[in-house]
């Protein structure tokens, strides 16, 4: 059974930093996309940063992109999400995902994956 546990979550005030953690279990995700999402209250989740397999494509929203870096530990089977910068704005529950299907490319379609961690709250107070 594939697994995804988001960890790293928090509560920090506007200019600081988090760093979100995403462990899979269960299979193997170093040929598949793997990214991360966000919803706030009352708001559609929404695409926030993505990394294909080994070395290629990365890519971020404009909303948070120069603030995050997404990155991969293909050994431990684990995604990140270094955050700084934050804002108020940031505010949501984040998402890890992954695509179940090797070398397909990813996207900033919600619908389009596969597999969903249970998401960890990020708060940023001003």
């Amino acid at each position: 059974q594939v697994q995804l546990v988001e960890s790293g979550g928090g509560w920090v005030q506007a200019g600081g930093s988090l760093k979100l953690s995403c462990a899979a279990s269960g299979r193997t995700f170093s040929t598949n996309a793997m990214g991360w999402f966000r919803q706030a209250p009352g708001k559609e989740r929404e695409f926030v940063a993505a990394k294909n397999w080994y070395g290629s494509i990365t890519f971020y929203s404009d909303s948070v992109k120069g603030r995050f870096t997404i990155s991969r530990d293909y050994a431990k089977n684990t995604v990140y999400l270094q955050m700084n910068s934050l804002k108020p704005e940031d505010t949501a529950v984040y998402y890890c995902t992954a695509e179940a299907t090797p070398y397909k490319s990813a996207t900033r379609d919600a619908g389009t994956y596969d597999y969903w961690g249970q998401g960890t709250q990020v708060t940023v107070s001003s």
